[in-house]
């Protein structure tokens, strides 16, 4: 399966940035309700697991959340590698507005 790797920097105290970071999940699925389905989190001190649903496509990964930045991986499945870009710049807008 096609991968995606993404570090987003950060001027916030870790345990600021996980709290944003975990709205993060919740906001998308308020404000993409009609692409993304099936979101599930789970968290463990500064690490999450995530995986849900947009376009159809399931999608999953991990996130880790540092002092100066959080680490986001993931997987997508080979028919939406031609949508990978798009799904990567809309992760780093999102979490990056959080983390203002």
């Amino acid at each position: 399966m096609p991968s995606m790797h993404m570090t987003i920097a950060h001027t916030l105290s870790a345990k600021d940035a996980l709290s944003r970071i975990k709205k993060l999940l919740t906001q998308a699925k308020k404000e993409f309700g009609d692409k993304v389905s099936d979101l599930e989190e789970k968290w463990t001190e500064n690490a999450g697991e995530f995986s849900f649903k947009a376009l159809g496509f399931a999608v999953s990964g991990t996130l880790v959340v540092s002092d100066t930045d959080i680490q986001i991986d993931g997987t997508l499945p080979w028919a939406a590698l031609p949508f990978r870009g798009q799904i990567e710049e809309t992760i780093q807008e999102k979490a990056k507005e959080m983390l203002k």
